[in-house]
């Protein structure tokens, strides 16, 4: 098996991982948007991927790194939709706003007007409020409530568009401590964002996405199983 046919194995076992999760879950898999963590990837792989129409959400974790990937010739001419999952620090707002479609891990208001100022004449950057579900302190993110609190207060900015929750469970958490987790936050995710209205809970990576769909996540975060 060549590299090419590898990727999509590894592509299309994810896609089925996750029709089966939504299977049991009792829901549309339409309903669910893969987003390829291309971060630590490798340019070739990518392009891969790209070439043959796989990929249409990516998330990058550095802005300067994925301005360098992005505008590329070989990857521009490629109409994907970029988020920063990475901690966003103040001095890279201004190009953050201009360069990505959605930042995915806001998590302070001063950080979020940063990013409204910079937003270009015309464009609407959408947000995801991230919500910390670990203990580490490394980890960043706002314990529920507060988060929640934010998610108001950003819907007063007019270039921002808030459309929900990412979080990052503890890695190697046994399956009922993760459950025990996410459901708290898609009852939130569902209070905050109801039916109807553009919305995202980003929840679950490549070691948990199938607990995480089944809890409801719309966007989960896959990176090594698909460039493994």
């Amino acid at each position: 098996m060549n590299r090419e046919e590898k990727l999509r194995k590894n592509f299309q076992e994810v896609q089925d991982s996750l029709s089966a999760a939504c299977q049991r879950a009792g829901r549309n898999v339409q309903n669910v948007t893969l987003l390829a963590v291309t971060k630590y990837a490798q340019d070739e792989d990518v392009l891969c991927l790209l070439r043959q129409g796989l990929l249409k959400h990516i998330g990058e974790s550095r802005v300067q790194q994925a301005q360098k990937r992005w505008t590329n010739p070989e990857f521009a001419s490629f109409p994907v939709i970029k988020h920063l999952i990475g901690h966003l620090q103040h001095n890279k707002a201004a190009k953050a706003a201009q360069f990505f479609d959605f930042i995915d891990s806001l998590d302070d208001l001063s950080t979020a007007v940063l990013l409204d100022k910079h937003v270009p004449a015309g464009k609407i950057l959408r947000v995801l409020v991230q919500v910390k579900l670990t203990t580490r302190e490394t980890q960043t993110g706002l314990p529920l409530p507060q988060a929640r609190e934010l998610v108001k207060q950003v819907r007063g900015l007019k270039n921002l568009k808030v459309c929900g929750y990412m979080a990052i469970a503890p890695q190697g958490a046994p399956e009922s401590e993760l459950r025990a987790l996410f459901t708290p936050l898609k009852q939130a995710f569902d209070e905050d964002f109801p039916t109807g209205q553009e919305r995202y809970l980003s929840l679950g990576m490549s070691e948990d996405f199938v607990v995480a769909v089944e809890e409801g996540s719309t966007l989960p975060r896959i990176g090594s199983k698909l460039f493994a």
